[in-house]
């Protein structure tokens, strides 16, 4: 859920009176508010903008507050909306059937207008906390998984996502295709430029790679030092060769300036290429040890090339 500026509350009531006073008390607090007028408006109007807070009335026609909010928290996404129920109902059963069907907290009419706007500032003070908490997880969980110099995956994504990708080719028994690429000569790039062109050109090569990697699905990575690799989901060997064709020339495109390489004058990289259908006979290692073959081939043939392995 996106949190609105100012935030938005949704006030759902079939008293027009009531409405009109409830929205006069939230705009005072500078609070946006869009009404609705039963229960069916307001699961439309809830869908379509995602307000901040739902102020409920508890009894309407046709379908009734508590009903109303059960519907919104099967509509809620991860970062759920509070629902505050407005209730005539004093009784126990009554204010049980509100948490139940979800409420966060209810008020009693007639409505306390203080304690009203008091809970709902309280109420936005916990989503805005709940939203930045859920922000700083997602952002761990980025750092996590990214590798810092070059913003492309880890090692350690790049791990767990070859192993979910293999477990998902198996079952629908879909082809997998994996890339490994290391940069030639790159020793003799640090050596001869420093260490801060040497980051720099793993950056380029970084981007490059990410742009030939077209898909959603694909991932690169960086796999370690100066190499990287492409998981390729439901890509059979043709498209496998042709993104590694793509890598390659777009590198080379760069023309990051290598004077003391054994293969031109320009940054080039070598790449190894594998297909498989994953079974349980084989296994990401074995795939990984393949490509890693095909790898060590292009270089041993002179560099600046791809070549092929299958798994044996």
């Amino acid at each position: 859920m996106s949190f609105h500026t100012p935030p938005l509350i949704l006030i759902a009531d079939d008293d027009k009176v009531t409405r009109m006073g409830l929205r006069q008390a939230m705009e005072q607090e500078g609070y946006q508010v869009v009404e609705a007028i039963d229960g069916a408006s307001c699961i439309a109007i809830f869908s379509r903008l995602r307000p901040d807070i739902v102020l409920l009335d508890a009894i309407m026609p046709t379908m009734d507050g508590f009903a109303c909010c059960a519907r919104i928290q099967q509509l809620q996404s991860t970062t759920p909306t509070p629902v505050l129920i407005i209730t005539g109902l004093e009784d126990q059963d009554s204010v049980d059937q509100a948490f139940a069907a979800g409420a966060v907290d209810y008020i009693t009419k007639p409505v306390h207008w203080a304690v009203l706007r008091q809970r709902v500032r309280r109420l936005i003070q916990q989503v805005r906390l709940y939203q930045q908490l859920e922000q700083a997880n997602f952002e761990l969980q980025r750092l996590a998984t990214v590798d810092s110099l070059t913003q492309v995956a880890n090692r350690r994504r790049f791990d767990e996502y070859l192993d979910n990708e293999w477990q998902r080719m198996m079952r629908e028994q879909l082809p997998l295709s994996l890339i490994l690429c290391d940069i030639d000569c790159f020793k003799s790039y640090n050596d001869t430029y420093g260490h801060q062109a040497g980051d720099d050109c793993l950056r380029q090569v970084a981007q490059a790679i990410q742009r030939a990697a077209k898909r959603a699905i694909d991932l690169p990575a960086r796999y370690g030092g100066e190499e990287f690799a492409v998981i390729l989901p439901n890509t059979e060997q043709a498209g496998a060769i042709q993104v590694a064709h793509d890598i390659r020339v777009g590198i080379k495109r760069l023309e990051i300036a290598h004077v003391n390489s054994k293969v031109t004058a320009i940054v080039t990289v070598s790449l190894g290429v594998v297909t498989t259908i994953p079974n349980q006979d084989n296994s990401p290692e074995k795939l990984i040890m393949a490509a890693d073959k095909a790898l060590y081939q292009a270089k041993a043939e002179g560099r600046d090339r791809d070549r092929i392995c299958t798994i044996d």
